[in-house]
């Protein structure tokens, strides 16, 4: 691990200064913390705000980078304003990526930094990753796949370097709550991110909230469905998911996974 973390470092070193993707994940926090390691004052970290962003992540992102010391920028991805976004294919995120790169690679330019540079893994290729492509089309580099680095070294890599989310649970974008082919709107995405802040409140830390128009499906890691069961949990749940705006609220017994909404359609790994 260590030896993998300073040939990370040495390859951002060699790039001179980068502007850094910045979800305040702990894909993109390492990143950034190895960035800054490397390259000083060099580094920007910049980070996409638009209704698909969860609230908590863009304060996550202020708080890591506030701790690391690096200048953070904001930006509006502008994904929404894409109609080939909004009709949500199962390659969406191809769409999303291109928008937000787009702008991204202005930005470096701007600030006269050669780089954009992302967070994608090793573990990533192994998964239905439609905006991979948008990331090679746009020559943005993922230094994580350069040096052959996966998420479980990442996550060793944070701890550290000290980083309070080593063990944040990944965190998507809001619209892959969504069934593709269903229109995707701010309405849909903020319904989202509030019915999930009230179960994060609850201390329900993997989680997901599929929205199937009027009913929301919650899913939950197979350890804590018999919590949300317990007496208060469950009436504070369902009555949290209908201020948001939903009338059903059902509970996926199958629980937490990932790509659940990958089930309904066929898609091959690799797909663009």
């Amino acid at each position: 691990m260590e030896a993998k973390a300073r040939q990370l470092e040495a390859l951002l070193k060699d790039m001179g200064g980068v502007l850094v993707a910045f979800s305040g994940g702990v894909d993109s926090s390492v990143l950034l913390a190895a960035a800054h390691r490397a390259l000083g004052d060099n580094v920007v970290a910049a980070t996409g705000k638009s209704a698909s962003f969860p609230a908590h992540d863009l304060e996550s992102a202020r708080t890591i980078a506030s701790k690391l010391g690096v200048r953070w920028i904001t930006f509006e991805s502008g994904e929404l304003d894409d109609q080939r976004y909004k009709v949500n294919p199962p390659n969406r995120c191809y769409f999303c990526k291109k928008s937000i790169f787009l702008r991204l690679l202005e930005r470096a330019s701007e600030e006269g930094l050669p780089f954009v540079i992302e967070g994608s893994n090793t573990d990533d290729l192994n998964d239905i990753r439609p905006g991979l492509a948008a990331v090679r089309e746009l020559g943005i580099r993922s230094p994580f796949l350069e040096v052959g680095i996966g998420k479980e070294m990442i996550r060793r890599i944070a701890k550290q370097y000290g980083l309070p989310n080593w063990d944040k649970p990944s965190s998507p974008c809001l619209a892959s709550r969504i069934p593709y082919g269903e229109l995707i709107t701010p309405e849909r995405l903020q319904r989202i991110d509030r019915s999930e802040a009230l179960l994060r409140g609850l201390g329900f830390r993997q989680l997901r909230v599929r929205d199937h128009g009027t009913l929301a499906r919650v899913e939950l890691m197979a350890e804590d469905i018999g919590r949300l069961l317990e007496r208060g949990v469950r009436e504070a749940v369902v009555a949290a998911c209908k201020d948001a705006g939903y009338t059903y609220v059902t509970l996926d017994l199958q629980g937490y996974r990932t790509g659940a909404m990958h089930e309904a359609v066929k898609i091959v790994k690799g797909e663009e």
